[in-house]
């Protein structure tokens, strides 16, 4: 039900594989042995102190206190049908047996003068696997204190034991250096040996019960699974999990889809990690000058090994059909090539013509770039040469320049995305650009500083450069010039990536800082601290995820892009920033945490509200779609050409509707009362009752608020905007102070300069429907003064400004011309 794992001086429980149950906390040093006993769990330290817990209190039910200098326990069992005993083993060589739950020795076994280091329970009752630092395996019958049988291994110490239980009298034993020997228990002699089995000491091998089936692990990162069902005895892989046994120098996405993840590790391998499953983990093996040889001498004695892979380029396009991945070597002059699809290292060994006896030491690979269609590899040399080769047959197809592309060794070489120029870096401090095919210079730029490395983003042509003096540069290749320039690491630069759509830099340094740099803004929108410094980054080609290996560190860290799934604010980041540690990702599930409450408010995205007026001098136009007040001045001329030529015949049986009042808006005409006698008196209230329109404008006149009258009349259509403003005039049912209120709303709409369409409209047809009355009363022909004063003004002032704009557009269709 429980797995328990202790870390430093503290022990745990788990359940279900995620959820810690229950800490014991007691020991004073380190743990280094555990032992699970029924309701109980023993645990031991480096300190020599055995403690046993209860498992659900978390208390200690014993803790027995050895003297390291007589008994210094090394190994523990529990003997299987030995009723709360457990069996000890000892640096000095001694055993002992006790009973923890009266705390009695009960047995001391004198041993055979060398140090225990592992002990194992075999099948038979009473018989007990002794591992011992000669590498002798005692098979020992613990209740008679007898030896039934003695192996010894050459390879060191006995690090692990395990019994096949499905039938067949073999044991497993391991080694320091990773192999691992098979004994036959009936005829007492080695069965055969697995020798490699890990690159590593094996830490630990377990026999599945009842299965041909063989579980090792060791410090080289793996884990795997053995089957026994082949000839000889001999096992053979059946499955593994493993990672790098050294830690990752590059890594880069392969292809993109974003799921594989391509990693160069110390330990000379490439291998390839899934962002989906475990499953998916290839390795694509150890870089070799023979391959036939190396298998032949093994790990241990392989001196046709290749150095680790230092830089590497990949590409999907044909690599069905030949290699698509090509690597340069620490110090090595030999570029390889590596097949992604076969899992395994390529055909070919790039290398220059010259060298093709013998290989210097002092010249080595630096750089290397693949094209786009997977055809050729461009590899730069630490002499300042730049070769081209065919992928598929490997030949040399030219270099660039007369001898050397550079005077200083090359810190990097691209090629864009239609295999048109060659962009390559020297340690002088130069970037040139040469034709692809023709090998000719086009351009040669010198740099402030010397170049560490270049990245080029295929997309968008630009190209990201690091410098020696920790800066970071940006050229764009269709203009050939320094676009951007980014100063704030104070460290070497180890790597950079670029986002999918090119808008974003991620660069990390020596200074154990990740930063993101907004290329459009030229600003550093992000920036966090990491434990230790990431020696290689590479961003997903779908943005979802970023990857990053660091130093002295196995494994490879996926961060999450938060601006995909939450609001994420990219403000450029203050001067004083302090950028905050970050712990990196673990497998751990997150429960029940609130992931915006650890963020800071000012990272939340603040909605923008845009104001009503964004200045005094200009002019802002309504919202309003042009059909509302464009034809305000032609509605009769609209009203003829849509007047129908017959009358509209009623039909026999009209459908059931509900009657509604005109306008924009929707309103239900209430239903009458059915009355049989209709009376003939009019009623001359109903006919004399004003319109909202009307009401608004008369309180506006003491209020000198007209928001309310605008935005009803903003509401209306055409037609009743015309209806409305008929009605302000005294033979209508208004009066002369409704349109001076009218008029002074007009005038509020251009002092304020909004919705100045509007006003126009509203304004012509006022003027178009009572001239003659606006002329006979002079309170109205004052109003109407100052308005003309007042839209006379706004006009002059946004004609300059429409004059200007044209004058400047003119000017710069010429120059572009």
């Amino acid at each position: 039900m429980l797995i328990f794992a202790s870390y430093d001086n503290i022990l745990h429980a788990f359940a279900r594989n995620k959820e810690v149950v229950h800490t014991y906390e007691g020991h004073k040093a380190r743990i280094h042995l555990l032992q699970p006993f029924g309701d109980h769990v023993i645990s031991v330290d480096v300190h020599n102190v055995l403690i046993v817990w209860n498992i659900q209190s978390e208390e200690e039910y014993l803790q027995i206190d050895f003297d390291k200098a007589t008994f210094a326990v090394s190994a523990l069992l529990h003997p299987s049908t030995y009723l709360n005993k457990i069996l000890l083993g000892s640096e000095q060589g001694t055993l002992q047996l006790w009973n923890i739950r009266s705390n009695k020795l009960l047995y001391s076994f004198p041993g055979w003068g060398l140090a225990v280091t592992t002990l194992e329970q075999a099948p038979a009752v009473d018989v007990v696997a002794v591992g011992l630092v000669s590498g002798h395996i005692i098979v020992h019958n613990i209740k008679f204190d007898e030896t039934l049988m003695k192996f010894q291994q050459d390879w060191g110490p006995i690090t692990a034991i395990s019994f096949r239980t499905d039938g067949h009298p073999v044991m497993a034993a391991g080694s320091p250096v990773g192999h691992i020997a098979l004994w036959d228990l009936e005829e007492k002699k080695l069965m055969c040996q697995m020798q490699d089995a890990h690159s590593t000491a094996i830490a630990g091998m377990t026999f599945v019960p009842g299965e041909p089936l063989l579980i090792t692990n060791g410090a080289d990162n793996a884990l795997r699974v053995w089957i026994f069902d082949g000839p000889g005895g001999t096992g053979r892989v059946l499955r593994s999990r493993m990672g790098h046994s050294a830690p990752p120098t590059k890594i880069r996405y392969h292809g993109q889809n974003g799921e594989q993840i391509l990693s160069a590790g110390q330990d000379g391998t490439l291998q390839s990690f899934s962002t989906v499953h475990e499953k998916f983990n290839k390795s694509l093996g150890r870089g070799s000058i023979n391959k036939k040889k190396s298998k032949k001498k093994g790990l241990k004695l392989d001196t046709m090994a290749l150095p680790p892979i230092t830089a590497f380029a990949s590409e999907v396009a044909h690599q069905s059909d030949w290699d698509g991945i090509v690597a340069c070597h620490q110090g090595y002059i030999t570029c390889t090539t590596w097949n992604y699809q076969k899992t395994s290292m390529g055909a070919h060994k790039l290398r220059p013509e010259e060298f093709s006896k013998h290989k210097p030491i002092d010249i080595y690979a630096t750089a290397v770039d693949i094209t786009s269609c997977g055809n050729f590899a461009v590899i730069g040399m630490s002499t300042g040469q730049v070769d081209v080769y065919n992928m598929q047959s490997g030949i040399h197809r030219g270099h660039y320049g007369k001898e050397t592309a550079h005077e200083g060794a090359i810190r990097g070489v691209a090629v864009d995305g239609l295999n048109q120029l060659v962009i390559t870096a020297g340690s002088e401090g130069l970037i040139k650009f040469w034709k692809f095919k023709m090998k000719d210079l086009v351009y040669s730029t010198e740099l402030s500083s010397s170049p560490s490395g270049i990245l080029l983003h295929r997309d968008s042509g630009i190209l990201g450069i690091a410098f020696d003096d920790f800066t970071i540069s940006v050229l764009d290749l269709e203009t050939r010039k320094i676009v951007r320039t980014f100063s704030g690491h104070h460290g070497r630069i180890n790597d950079m990536t670029f986002s999918p759509d090119g808008r974003w830099l991620i660069t990390s340094s020596m200074d154990c800082s990740i930063k993101t740099w907004d290329l459009p803004s030229g600003c550093l929108i992000d920036c966090f601290l990491v434990d230790s410094a990431a020696v290689s980054l590479t961003m997903s080609p779908t943005g979802d995820f970023l990857a990053s290996a660091h130093v002295d560190d196995l494994g490879i860290y996926l961060w999450a892009n938060r601006s995909l799934y939450s609001l994420v604010s990219l403000r450029p980041l203050p001067a004083d920033y302090e950028p905050s540690l970050v712990t990196l990702p673990s497998t751990c599930p997150m429960q029940d945490v609130d992931v915006s409450g650890d963020e800071e408010p000012c990272d939340e995205m603040i909605e923008y509200v845009s104001p009503d007026q964004l200045g005094e001098q200009l002019v802002t136009l309504s919202l309003l779609p042009e059909s509302r007040w464009k034809n305000l001045l032609n509605l009769d001329i609209i009203k003829k050409k849509n007047k129908p030529r017959e009358p509209p015949k009623v039909p026999k049986s009209a459908p059931f509707f509900i009657p509604t009042l005109p306008g924009l808006i929707p309103r239900y005409i209430p239903p009458e009362e059915e009355n049989d006698t209709q009376s003939k008196v009019v009623n001359l209230g109903i006919l004399a009752q004003k319109s909202d329109f009307c009401i608004h404008l008369e309180e506006a006149l003491s209020t000198n608020e007209y928001k309310a009258p605008l935005d009803l009349l903003k509401s209306l259509g055409p037609s009743h905007i015309e209806v409305e403003l008929r009605g302000l005039a005294p033979e209508g049912g208004g009066s002369m102070e409704v349109m001076l209120s009218f008029l002074r709303m007009i005038g509020m709409m251009l002092n304020k300069k909004y919705n100045f369409e509007l006003a126009q409209a509203y304004l012509a047809l006022f003027l178009k429907l009572h001239l003659k009355v606006l002329s006979s009363e002079p309170k109205l022909l004052e109003e109407l003064s100052t308005l003309s004063m007042q839209l006379e003004e706004t006009w002059i002032h946004l004609q300059a400004l429409f004059n200007q704009s044209l004058c400047v557009l003119t000017y710069m269709k010429s120059a572009l011309l």
